[in-house]
């Protein structure tokens, strides 16, 4: 990899710190998993987002599409 042993620790330590990894001992070394439940605390929480998004997409082109409705009646 093209990236240092001290970088990776430190990328992490910041994923472990933020609770998106959960680690454990292995003899010198330690095993890094995903933790699952942060991962479907941020899976929920970008699906808001898309939500809301695609919610205001929804009202602007329906508010762009009502003045020619309009005019065709």
């Amino acid at each position: 990899m093209p990236i240092t042993r001290q970088a990776v620790s430190q990328h992490l330590r910041v994923l472990k710190d933020g609770g998106l990894v959960v680690a454990t001992p292995d003899g010198t070394r330690r095993i890094y998993r995903l933790n699952p439940d942060a991962v479907a605390a941020f899976q929920a929480y970008f699906q808001r987002i898309w939500d809301d998004a695609l919610t205001a997409f929804q009202k602007a082109a329906d508010a762009a599409t009502e003045p020619e409705q309009e005019q065709q009646s």
